[in-house]
């Protein structure tokens, strides 16, 4: 029968004894076994639970000690099968003592999320320690940290008997609290609030000297400042694993009453919904907040002029701020006499927890124009997108608070770190980077008030799960922002930590991983973006994805909770792609290394002869008979044309009878089907082109071939990851075209992390780049020039400057 004739076999696999490698192996094997309490669809099981803890806390902010001290009355109720004689605590103040696991443990030189900030000795090098080193190590020197635990108490008065053991502590029950059981205990407490801008905490205060106030101004941040309950879970009991300061938080839901006592000219921002406006705004504020509700573009609740005036003075009186927040896992405030204050109401009219949320943004003039423009809009922005892809927001306000901390998220508040450069002239100026780390810093922080402060993920063990899934939504949201502004969210963008020497698993634990920004965040957020527009398709991703908010929302979820999810509403198998890009450090890098154009034998000599002779002629001809043609010497064939045979007349291709009568013969063998086949092929004459393939990564994905037609036309064909399944590392593929092939690209969009694209071209294509000739100086990038101010530099005559040199 008619056969497409076979290509060398460069591309087949060479397999020997024991080396395969199953990519598609089931994640089951690997994955907790599903029960109760988390099932295999990857949904809370029917007895899943979860403990709850209340708090109402008494706190009092000491500005001129820069002192917290606070009473709490902890409620903890035991949802839990299991009966507990003890309960856990962190006290995340103490890891900056200097006996603490945190502090004994820092690694000289090591590497991490933003870099060393130490220089070991290695090959020669002088070891070295930054500057903001040696002040860290002097302020911690210089100052008592940590808590002073007051009281522990029964709420009957009784003391209750407990250990500190470094950043934790645990109290003796005097009675074991069995399941279901509730009980209710106190604390008071007392520690020096962190300068942050010397220690680098979460938290802490930001000193302004230069103010008109005497002795200058402080905005004080204030989280991790109170002690709170361990989590206790069905899949590891208490987690007690101890902060280290990179490992973020492992929470209970519960409900929190706050009353914060500052000076009387603070402005406070905090978790919860203010309960006292009366007493602590003024009339004016009021009406302004209101207003706010209803507007199109942010309201100030305290505008600049007015937070201006306030930094000149201080006092002596105190007021009270009286915040409630139902069902949040944390409670973080900011509090300051120099903020100004803006705000806008967003509406969900389809959400019954929360018809109305106020977006709002607290800084000091240092935000300038930045933060009045963009802060409070960003804080909308996200809300409108992340709703889109999960749930409704569930809390009454979203904040973005200036301060020292350059990004972090609590329950309803976030703090936020850009700021604008203040010029000579007088006027403040900011860079296109300042601009999109703001935008995308505020998207961010609020972003994580649904992943992980409602959807509350094991941020300690698994960072991925809030970070990643996070800026995953958070560079939907920046590009649904402004495309044109370098999110620095794309696949192409992980690729250098792919390849890299420093990566690890996404599934490694935070506290050991070794980039945490790359491994953290952009690495999962690209897989998640290539899972959504590679490799589901936007429907079935974005089906899944709101699934499993839904699911969770409220809840703890587990990495197993969030693909065992994804699979079984997606409904596609998806267990080589978790495997591959969160347990493995593979790379993406296939190559396509050759094509092979083919065409159909049709077992006719008059056809099959013709087309030999017509590839035996493109064959380029020898030089020895160029350059004797060049020298116009003549062959003995050409000088004796009186001496001619049988072989002068036909060539070695053609036909003869003999090979007619058998392809008639052969013609006459073929079934009725086979014969029509063979026929429509032969009048089609279709391209027929294998293309070998190589896994050079080991990551399996799909490929994305697009390949371009003589005459202009191209067309896209998306391979499955599938094609990899019983060869790991090379395949082949045959395409049949109507059409010439002039070349084909992988990935043509580097929608893939593909790592080297330059392989990704048949035939290769001429590497393109940039030369320049230069002085030898450091260059910058252009997002970090302050165009802003420096549009406004006079023009300069480069003779005249001269002549004055």
């Amino acid at each position: 029968m008619a056969v497409v004739a076979s290509h060398a076999t460069a591309s087949s696999v060479q397999q020997t004894k024991g080396d395969f490698v199953d990519k598609f192996r089931q994640l089951e094997e690997v994955l907790p076994t599903p029960n109760q309490y988390r099932n295999a669809a990857g949904e809370p099981g029917d007895q899943y639970w979860q403990q709850k803890v209340d708090y109402r806390i008494n706190v009092t902010l000491d500005e001129r000690k820069r002192r917290l001290k606070a009473d709490q009355q902890v409620t903890y109720t035991n949802n839990s099968p299991y009966t507990l004689r003890y309960l856990w605590l962190q006290l995340e103040q103490n890891r900056f003592k200097e006996d603490s696991m945190a502090e004994r443990s820092v690694e000289f030189g090591g590497i991490g999320r933003r870099g060393p900030s130490t220089r070991s000795m290695e090959d020669g090098v002088k070891a070295g320690i930054s500057f903001g080193e040696l002040e860290r190590q002097q302020w911690l020197a210089d100052h008592q940290v940590g808590y002073d635990i007051l009281n522990v108490s029964a709420s009957d008065g009784t003391a209750l008997p407990f250990v500190i053991a470094g950043s934790q502590m645990r109290i003796d029950l005097p009675q074991p609290l069995g399941s279901k059981g509730q009980l209710s205990f106190n604390i008071e407490y007392a520690y020096n609030i962190i300068e942050e801008d010397a220690v680098s905490a979460r938290a802490g205060y930001e000193h302004f000297p230069n103010d008109a106030r005497k002795g200058g101004n402080d905005i004080f941040l204030l989280a991790q400042w109170f002690p709170r309950l361990q989590a206790y879970s069905d899949y590891e009991a208490w987690h007690n694993k101890e902060f280290l300061g990179r490992g973020e938080f492992t929470l209970e839901f519960g409900d929190y009453e706050v009353n914060i006592t500052v000076p009387a000219d603070h402005i406070v921002s905090s978790t919860g919904e203010l309960q006292n406006a009366n007493a602590v705004l003024t009339k004016t504020q009021r009406e302004r907040l209101e207003k706010a509700k209803t507007a199109k573009r942010p309201v100030f609740v305290v505008t600049a002029e007015e937070a201006l005036e306030n930094e000149k003075e201080g006092t002596k009186e105190t007021k009270t701020w009286q915040f409630v927040a139902k069902n949040v896992r944390d409670f973080a405030w900011a509090s300051s006499r120099k903020f100004m204050w803006d705000a806008k109401g967003v509406a969900q009219p389809n959400s019954a927890e929360a018809p109305l949320v106020m977006a709002m943004s607290f800084f000091p003039k240092e935000g300038g124009e930045l933060w009045r423009k963009y802060s409070t809009e960003a804080v909308a922005h996200t809300l409108a997108v992340y709703s889109r892809f999960s749930f409704d927001y569930p809390y009454p306000v979203a904040q973005s608070v200036n301060g020292p901390v350059g990004g972090m998220e609590y329950p309803m508040i976030t703090f936020n770190g850009p700021r604008t450069t203040w010029q000579e002239d007088g006027s403040r100026t900011y860079t296109q980077a300042e601009k999109r780390f703001l935008i995308g810093v505020v998207i961010h922080e609020i972003g994580h008030i649904y992943f992980p402060m409602t959807v509350n993920s094991d941020e300690r063990q698994w960072t991925w799960m809030d970070e990643g899934i996070n800026s995953f939504l958070d560079g939907v949201a920046g590009r649904e922002w402004d495309p044109t502004i370098p999110w620095g969210v794309e696949p192409r963008d992980i690729t250098w930590y792919m390849k890299s020497d420093v990566q690890v698993p996404i599934m490694t634990q935070s506290d050991s991983v070794l980039m945490l920004g790359p491994n953290a965040y952009t690495k999962p957020a690209a897989a998640l973006n290539i899972l959504r527009e590679v490799v589901l398709g936007r429907e079935r991703f974005d089906f899944a994805f709101k699934e499993y908010s839904r699911r969770w929302k409220f809840k703890r979820p587990t990495p197993a909770d969030f693909f065992r999810t994804m699979e079984e509403a997606s409904g596609v198998d998806l267990d080589w792609f978790w495997h591959g890009w969160f347990y493995t450090t593979d790379h993406v890098d296939i190559s396509i290394d050759r094509v092979y154009k083919l065409r159909l034998d049709t077992e006719n000599p008059d056809i099959d002869f013709k087309r030999d002779r017509e590839d035996h002629a493109i064959k380029p001809t020898p030089l020895f008979e160029q350059r004797n043609r060049a020298e116009k010497r003549k062959t003995w064939v050409e000088l004796n044309k009186d001496v001619r045979d049988f072989y002068d007349e036909n060539d070695r291709f053609t036909p003869t009878n003999k090979e007619r009568n058998a392809y008639q013969q052969f013609l006459a063998d073929l079934e009725d089907n086979e014969r029509k086949a063979l026929e429509r092929a032969i009048k089609e004459d279709k391209h027929y082109y294998v293309l070998d393939f190589s896994n050079l990564g080991g990551l399996v994905m799909p490929i994305l071939l697009e390949i371009n037609y003589r005459g202009g036309k191209k067309e896209m064909l998306h391979i499955p990851a599938e094609i990899w399944r019983r060869s790991p590392w090379k395949v082949s593929k045959l395409i049949v075209s109507d059409k010439e092939v002039e070349s084909f690209v992988v990935d043509p969009q580097w929608e893939t992390a593909d790592v080297d694209v330059e392989n990704n071209h048949y035939p290769r294509r001429i590497i393109p780049s940039r030369i320049e000739a230069f002085k030898a100086e450091e260059s910058i990038d252009p997002v970090y020039r302050d165009i802003m101010h420096d549009i406004t530099t006079e023009k300069e005559d480069p003779k005249v400057k001269q002549r004055m040199k």
